[in-house]
């Protein structure tokens, strides 16, 4: 029996759709769908695992964070766990009676660890069994039996880079993880995660805000004058001292312009401009583009593997951004010629005589750019799968068009001896734009105009401005900036970006870090530079690489990161007291919400006894205004502040939804207050209790607990802060309103 394993189930079963000469049959192995095609004699099988399918971690005796030192990770013994124990199952069953093993996984230094892990697990019941290896980029019926055609061999140096990733991240994040975690009291869900690559990206975000911070902004005067011509024709110039930095200045050149009538054309200069055609697609430049148009990286790679599995796009990873001559592009760009929402576009570029591509400077040898592996229709995908493949089928079709063409104008007037400029610019030849219309230019058109022209002077003005602080990273441009400086890989980014979401690091896009980020990596930066710094993974990635090219064994990279470790620890072992000290007064900071308008004190988001959240006073028990908080989600403080209540906007994270954007929580609880009220006026009215026992929910014992904390009568209830409440007699917040409003 043949059996071919693949990376996923759907690639598993497109893989057997291709392969066999009638539709498989779907077989159910150890509660795991395979597809089977073939006679008993010649069956061959496909199955897919699920990604990796045996994780790395510590023995079970690390576990326990605060009995076992994290510097000991360091040098711990590092285990091999299944993490699929159905597919496990499936695979040692089908592999015992297996006569040759086919590894179809992706082909990149994940896929081939993924297939290599599955291959250990397999000789281990049957270690003569015959093996091999094939690779393709997309999943197409040309690709795929091009690829069976032609079978290579395992790359267990790719796959042991691949490995060694995950034991150096391991190693990394479990030990650092869990020494500021313990060092800042943040333990259970509300650990500090800190990681190889993780912290130097948050650096960067961070240092970018302090820059901002820092900032001080310079005030600058703008002076515009609006003309127009005979026809009426308006439109705005622009003084050519683009910025006045002295306010005396500008005030004396708008007094002397204020008094002209006219304005005079001195020069007309004409040019033409050339828009580039853009290189082809790969991960960073392709998570760029759709960040542009509302694709968080994650997403936008999560969509494309979709496409990828189903056959639409070819494999998503890839540094390269050379098309590889053995493709025939014009084959492909015919595919969409037969009809659907590029025929014109296919059929525009096919009059050409020869098709020449750019080329990007990136080449590799592993997998082409992403480009359209087969037509789709808009009714097969989703929205926003559609939104990715159009994206991608456009820049393919744009790499082969013409260069765009402007032209421009730039004119100059003379308005009582001041000189004003204004630019116009015309799409004339939308070449490459008109296949690719994301981020077009618009057009600025001007009046026919001629030197010497006289036009009237409507009106003059100035304009006050500030400088700008560096803005902060958006996620396309911090994928940019993580590759140029070696961190992370293409397959890795999105994935440390979202862990930063994830960890509440940072909110929104652009991205801007919470106060639990500044606390750490201004801890980590003053007491561990290295964690913040690239070098340090740059330095492993490259060394990975050269595991992958077998000049050097996964051993001695494990060593190595283990030892820069090591040096790291020794760092944080000096500093221990400090940076315990420095992540508390952060984190602390990180809680605050404003002032008590009450009190003058700090409001902060706390804890009850019992353990729910709500905004409390730290004048506490001599001030109680508090105020709710959700049950569950991240609460991220903002910097955004309420200027009614002097409290700062409240955001709650909660992994696989969207952020909500509760506001200030005094608007918040003011609002939800009108609304019970709201409801409360609709409900049929019934007559007031005359004693606690007359609330429906509260009987004898209740009513006792309810004395026992000095509520004895109905207008005692009423009165009563139900969150103090609630921390006395052990009653949820929610019950206790329900009876408040029951007695009103």
């Amino acid at each position: 029996m043949h059996l071919i394993i693949a990376e996923k189930h759907i690639a598993a079963k497109r893989i057997a759709a291709i392969l066999a000469p009638k539709k498989p049959k779907q077989v159910r192995v150890s509660g795991v769908d395979t597809y089977e095609y073939g006679t008993d004699a010649d069956k061959t099988i496909s199955m897919g695992l699920s990604g990796h399918i045996v994780g790395v971690d510590f023995p079970k005796t690390y576990n326990n964070w605060q009995k076992v030192d994290a510097r000991l990770l360091i040098d711990a013994e590092i285990i091999s766990t299944p993490t699929h124990v159905k597919i496990v199952s499936a695979l040692k069953k089908l592999g015992k009676n297996a006569t040759k093993i086919t590894i179809a996984t992706d082909y990149d230094r994940e896929g081939e660890l993924i297939g290599a892990e599955a291959l250990y697990i397999i000789k281990k019941i049957n270690p003569d069994v015959p093996f091999d290896r094939v690779h393709y980029s997309a999943i197409t019926p040309k690709a795929i039996n091009d690829a069976f055609s032609n079978p290579t061999t395992v790359d267990f140096n790719l796959a042991d880079a691949g490995h060694s990733r995950q034991v150096i991240d391991l190693i990394w994040g479990a030990a650092l993880t869990r020494y500021v975690s313990i060092s800042a009291g943040r333990l259970g869900r509300m650990f500090l995660s800190v990681g190889r690559v993780q912290s130097p990206t948050l650096a960067l975000i961070v240092d970018r805000e302090k820059e901002r911070d820092a900032f001080i902004p310079e005030p600058y005067w703008e002076i515009f004058a609006t003309l127009s011509d005979q026809n009426k024709e308006t439109f705005l110039t622009q003084h050519k001292t683009k910025r006045f930095l002295d306010k005396q200045e500008a005030d004396s050149v708008l007094a002397k312009i204020g008094i002209a009538k006219n304005a005079i054309v001195s020069s007309v200069v004409k040019s033409k401009k050339m828009d580039k055609v853009p290189t082809p697609f790969n991960t960073t430049e392709f998570i760029t583009a759709a960040s542009s148009i509302g694709l968080s990286p994650a997403n936008a790679m999560r969509l494309a593997e979709s496409l990828y599995t189903a056959g639409f796009i070819s494999y998503p990873r890839t540094d390269n951004t050379v098309y590889p001559e053995s493709v025939d592009m014009r084959t492909h760009i015919e595919l969409f010629k037969v009809g659907g929402a590029f025929k014109q576009y296919a059929e525009q570029l096919l009059k050409k005589t020869e098709l020449v591509p750019t080329r990007g400077k990136k080449e590799t040898t592993d997998h082409p750019p992403i480009f359209p592996a087969s037509l789709a229709k808009k009714s097969e995908l989703k929205d926003d799968e559609w939104k990715v493949y159009e994206l991608i089928v456009r820049r393919f079709f744009a790499t082969f068009a013409d260069q765009a063409e402007w032209e421009t104008m730039r004119v100059k007037f003379d308005i009582n001896d001041e000189e004003f400029n204004v630019s116009g610019a015309r799409l004339i030849v939308p070449g490459w734009r008109w296949y690719y219309p994301y981020n077009a230019p618009e057009d600025r058109l001007l009046p026919v105009l001629q030197e010497g022209d006289i036009l009237a002077v409507d009106k003059t003005e100035i304009v006050d401005k500030e400088t700008n602080p560096p803005s902060r990273y958006g996620q396309g441009r911090l994928i940019r900036i993580m590759e140029e400086l070696g961190l992370g890989t293409k397959a890795t980014r999105h994935d440390i970006i979202s862990k930063l979401y994830s960890r509440a690091y940072v909110h929104g896009n652009p991205l801007q870090p919470t106060k639990t980020a500044y606390a750490v990596v201004e801890a980590l930066e003053e007491y561990a530079a290295t964690i913040t710094k690239p070098d340090m993974t740059s330095k492993l990635e490259e060394d990975m690489d050269k595991i992958a090219e077998g000049d050097i064994k996964e051993d001695d990279v494990v060593q190595e990161s283990r030892e820069m470790l090591d040096s790291v620890f020794e760092d944080l072992e000096k500093n221990k007291e400090d940076i315990s000290e420095s992540l508390r007064t952060g984190l602390r900071e990180d809680k605050v919400v404003g002032t008590c308008q009450k009190c003058g004190s700090q409001l902060m988001v706390r804890r009850s006894k019992r353990g729910s959240r709500f905004i409390g006073c730290e004048g506490y028990p001599d001030c109680n205004f508090s105020l709710p908080l959700p049950k569950s989600g991240q609460v991220i403080v903002t910097d955004k502040l309420c200027e009614e209540h002097g409290l700062y906007h409240i955001r709650i994270i909660t992994p696989g939804r969207r952020p909500w954007n509760l506001g200030c929580p005094n608007c918040n609880f003011i609002e939800w207050q009108a609304s019970q009220e709201a409801e409360k006026a609709k409900r049929p009215k019934t007559p007031r209790p005359k004693s606690i026992t007359d609330i429906a929910g509260v009987g004898k014992i209740t009513a006792q607990k309810l004395a026992d904390a000095d509520i004895v009568k109905v207008d005692d209830l009423v009165e009563a802060d139900a969150f103090e409440l609630s921390k006395t007699v052990g009653i949820s917040v929610k019950k206790i309103k329900g009876w408040q409003d029951a007695a009103l």
